[in-house]
């Protein structure tokens, strides 16, 4: 098992945060890697997606936990790889300021297999939380 958890600070509320993260279209406004997200059931567990890449590319996922207002968590299993990638995005007040959270948990092969996919995959974190704090305070 490999986990990283990484952290920005926004003005926005929890609530507006959220909201954006439940708007899927939305997406690439604020993750310069995603050109869109393809989903077709509501924003609820249980509701499988399609991340698309710039390059064309793309990652089949699932949304394992939503809670309005707080957060959710996706699960991406990558069979290829033997892991199972979930990354649990939270927004929590913090004194005058909201905490955003993403936590990125890969469990399944050996352990060097899981820090190189955690790695991969957390490495532009810290510039998605800026970039949605960013976008939701309208900067």
């Amino acid at each position: 098992m490999w986990s990283v958890e990484i952290t920005g600070e926004s003005t926005a509320s929890p609530d507006a945060l959220y909201a954006r993260w439940a708007d899927v279209g939305t997406w690439s406004e604020w993750n310069d890697d995603v050109a869109r997200i393809e989903m077709t059931d509501a924003f609820a567990p249980g509701a499988r997606a399609e991340m698309v890449f710039g390059d064309g590319s793309s990652l089949p996922f699932e949304i394992a936990w939503v809670e309005p207002g707080r957060g959710y968590e996706d699960l991406t299993e990558i069979p290829d790889a033997g892991v199972a990638v979930r990354v649990r995005h939270t927004a929590e007040t913090d004194g005058d300021r909201t905490r955003i959270t993403y936590r990125c948990e890969v469990t399944g092969a050996d352990d060097d297999t899981c820090a190189a996919v955690g790695a991969g995959v957390s490495s532009d974190f810290g510039a998605v939380i800026d970039g949605l704090a960013r976008v939701v305070e309208g900067r």
